[in-house]
Order: C-alpha cells, then structure tokens, then sequence
C-alpha cells in the first residue's frame, strides 16, 4: 500500500507566480513556519486540503537592496533547503515560469518533469571546475509519473 502524502510544498521565485495557487487554494500567510530561519526572507502560505493534506506554497521573497523578488539559484537554493528543514513537505515541487523552445516542441502551459539539471551561467575555466561549474545532475526517473500526469520531460536548465 503506497504510503499517503500528508504534506505538500511549492516552491516559486515570484510573488505573482505564486499569487493564482494561493488565491485558488485559499492559502493564508504563515509568518511563523520557518523556525529555524525566522528572518529569512521567504514567504510561506499554508492550507488544508479537503482530503487532509497540508499545502505550503513558498515564495523566495524580495531583496531589500532592489526590491524584486529573490529570482535565481540562490533564492531558490535558501527556500528549499529552509522548506525541507523546517517543513518536511513529503512532496516538493519547483514550480514557476520557463523558457522553452518552441522548436524543440515546448508551448506556453507545458508541465516539465526534469530528466537532468544543469546551469547555464558557470563558466570554470580551470581543469576539473569547468564540468563542476556546469553541473550535470540526473533527476530521479520518474516515467511512471510522467505517463500518468501526462508531463513531458526535459533537461532543467537554471543561473
């Protein structure tokens, strides 16, 4: 018997990515849910489902310098890694906007299960970085998920 998923987190970078799932949801804000990061700058919306499930959406919050939402990998990195420390979310999902390739089949509203994670923007020129700094990740297989869901799947890339 598959084991039942108790709790749910989103993530995204952006306040108005985030702003039609929680309005949906009817998420309110949970000031309190990172204990261990009290003022980082996440923010994180919760909810139940009506099957029991908690729901957290998480949004990677603003720079006080710029103020524009936290967007890139270290926003990204700080709000999941404080989700799953301070949530343990049974479920974590990075969702958002992304370009695609129209002519490698990509379409405005297509859903993506990674296949691989690379960055695009860390150029090491130095033996033995030059592959670090790119990066290349495989993702968990998920085609079971990806035929039921009806995803596509593809090579994430992320600067």
């Amino acid at each position: 018997m598959p084991t039942p998923i108790k709790t749910i987190a989103v993530l995204f970078a952006m306040d108005a990515e985030a702003a039609p799932l929680i309005a949906h949801l009817a998420l309110v804000e949970a000031p309190d849910a990172f204990v261990r990061a009290p003022r980082a700058p996440m923010k994180c919306y919760a909810g139940t489902l009506p099957s029991g499930t908690k729901v957290y959406v998480v949004c990677n919050g603003s720079c006080v310098k710029h103020n524009v939402c936290n967007v890139g990998t270290v926003g990204a990195a700080l709000s999941a890694y404080e989700t799953c420390v301070s949530l343990s979310p049974d479920v974590l999902v990075n969702a958002g906007t992304a370009g695609g390739f129209a002519k490698r089949g990509g379409a405005v509203g297509d859903v993506y299960l990674g296949t691989e994670f690379k960055n695009f923007d860390r150029r090491i020129p130095i033996p033995g970085y030059d592959a670090y700094g790119v990066g290349s990740y495989e993702a968990c297989a998920t085609p079971n998920l990806a035929a039921h869901l009806g995803c596509k799947r593809g090579v994430v890339c992320t600067g």
